[in-house]
């Protein structure tokens, strides 16, 4: 099937009275918005998850042309926050979820939207994540589940969380690249104007921005290293290129990423690698050389540690990752 016959997926995006509009705005932004630079793209659906009026916060008016109903033909349902913690969760919205999600289509949320997902019971025995100020009242609402509020966002068994706000960008990008491949979730973070990924496990809150002060520049060791990833980075060069002292380094360096140097690293060179394998015919041990792993063992060790599959499983996952553009 071409990929302008094939069925295009529906993400349904819940609307409710008292609509988070920064994030409702970003399902729209990722989602919503024409895309004639792809052949084939999502169709979105506006739900009322409850009975209207449906305003958002500054007193918008939100009009959704569809009801709970529609939600048994969606791929994919994101909760874009929710109006309070405390805030009650209407009963056919949460039974209306764990129906779509037992049908087997995938549902995330965008910061307080997970207290909607705790709701209906979909975080229980799955790792989530929310905004920071919200992971204690998350934790009593949802003691089955496990709560991380140092990350950005969580993919567990079809279930997503994400942080404040913005992460929520990085979560809605993670689900394009699962249908459509790493290089259209990147052409789309392009017209963002956001970096091509930032991954679930990096810190919601780091202690300072990347130092730019002169003579010590971890941002610019940052750049230098993603491009040229096969080259030998110890701590002592990392250092030296950075300009600042070993110990002075470590610590800014911590401070600015939250990882450590080689932690960072090893990161940086599988995540790399998973972008290589994702959209090329490359090897698996040409790959692991080329991002400066010496050991392809080593590289496999890694790389499932980060990314919680092989480098052969993703190779064959890039190779098919247009799922709704061929198979569908």
């Amino acid at each position: 099937m071409s990929a302008h016959n094939a069925p295009r997926p529906l993400v349904c995006l819940i609307a409710y009275d008292g609509l988070c509009a920064f994030e409702y705005g970003i399902c729209l932004e990722v989602f919503g918005l024409p895309r004639p630079e792809f052949a084939h793209w999502y169709d979105l659906a506006i739900i009322a998850g409850e009975p209207g009026p449906l305003r958002s916060i500054g007193g918008l008016s939100v009009s959704a042309e569809d009801g709970l109903d529609r939600l048994m033909d969606a791929d994919v349902v994101l909760v874009p926050g929710w109006r309070g913690v405390d805030s009650p969760v209407p009963r056919d919205l949460t039974e209306a979820l764990c129906a779509v999600h037992a049908r087997g289509a995938r549902v995330a949320s965008i910061c307080s939207g997970a207290f909607v997902l705790a709701a209906a019971g979909l975080l229980d025995g799955r790792r989530a994540t929310t905004h920071w100020r919200y992971a204690n009242a998350l934790s009593k609402a949802c003691p089955q589940a496990r709560i991380d509020p140092s990350i950005l966002y969580t993919d567990d068994r079809g279930v997503m969380t994400s942080a404040g706000s913005a992460a929520g960008i990085d979560l809605c990008l993670h689900i394009v690249r699962q249908d459509f491949g790493v290089a259209v979730a990147n052409a789309v973070a392009r017209r963002l104007v956001l970096p091509a990924h930032r991954d679930g496990a990096q810190p919601q809150i780091l202690a300072m921005p990347v130092p730019h002060e002169k003579g010590g520049r971890i941002a610019p060791l940052l750049d230098h290293m993603r491009a040229r990833p096969d080259e030998s980075w110890s701590v002592i060069r990392m250092a030296e290129v950075s300009g600042l002292s070993r110990r002075t380094f470590a610590r800014r360096f911590k401070d600015a990423t939250g990882r450590t140097p080689l932690v960072w690293l090893t990161q940086m060179r599988t995540d790399e690698a998973r972008n290589i394998l994702e959209s090329t015919n490359m090897q698996v041990a040409d790959v692991a050389s080329s991002v400066g792993f010496h050991s392809v063992e080593a590289f496999r060790r890694a790389f499932r540690a980060r990314h919680g599959i092989s480098p052969s499983e993703a190779h064959h996952g890039g190779e098919h990752q247009d799922r709704w553009a061929v198979s569908n």
